[in-house]
């Protein structure tokens, strides 16, 4: 009767244990609106899969991540995805990579990978690098990093890094999703499109609303 009841016990807390943990996959981009027919969907959440039987080589690989980049751009860096719309394989795999290059003071500014960690790993120069928790601390987090130096950005968190000598940088990065997404935090408040209501912006961010609308009137740079 003992082994019974021990049995029932297990089969129980082994059932609870999979609910506990079950949970809905994470999104692979912006949003993906539910629709009925499905003849007129145009995007899953991540990619359509391959027939393994036609698979080469080729969807694994990509070639050219040793090329400097062009920097001579207002924010003075340039980021080079391999995404899984450059590496057709990472699609499921969870993982990317990017090189960044910076010019003498360039700097990836401010922005924030909605899907995934960063782990940053210098190759060339110096970097000031950091990010900020979520709110109600907002703590600051830096490290100036030399060759060789790695850091972690964890997933969500504003982050940013800044080439502070007087030469070129390079780092390059791995990330924990297929498609991390970036968003840029002055692009994306000042610069959407439509334009955010410059009186709620003025009001948001403690500005005179000519400030705000001086800033909407620039032209925000993609180094992505």
């Amino acid at each position: 009767m003992k082994g019974v009841q021990f049995l029932v016990a297990f089969v129980v807390l082994a059932l609870a244990s999979s609910f506990a943990s079950a949970s809905d996959p994470s999104p692979l981009q912006d949003f993906c609106v539910a629709i009925d027919d499905y003849k007129s969907g145009v995007f899953v959440n991540g990619k359509f899969c391959k027939d393994p039987k036609h698979a080469t080589a080729d969807d694994f690989f990509y070639s050219g991540l040793n090329i400097p980049q062009n920097t001579s751009n207002p924010v003075g860096s340039t980021v080079t995805p391999v995404n899984v719309a450059q590496i057709p394989g990472l699609n499921t795999l969870g993982v990317s990579l990017v090189r960044i290059d910076y010019a003498p003071y360039g700097q990836n500014a401010p922005h924030t990978h909605p899907r995934a960690s960063e782990i940053l790993f210098v190759q060339e120069g110096t970097l000031y690098v950091g990010f900020v928790t979520s709110n109600p601390d907002n703590k600051l987090f830096t490290k100036v990093l030399n060759k060789g130096d790695v850091f972690v950005f964890p997933i969500g968190l504003i982050h940013f890094q800044f080439n502070v000598g007087k030469t070129n940088a390079v780092a390059f990065a791995g990330l924990s999703s297929q498609n991390p997404g970036v968003i840029t935090i002055a692009n994306t408040v000042f610069g959407s499109d439509p334009p955010i209501n410059p009186d709620f912006l003025a009001r948001a961010f403690q500005l005179d609303q000519k400030v705000v609308k001086s800033l909407q009137a620039k032209f925000w740079w993609d180094n992505n």
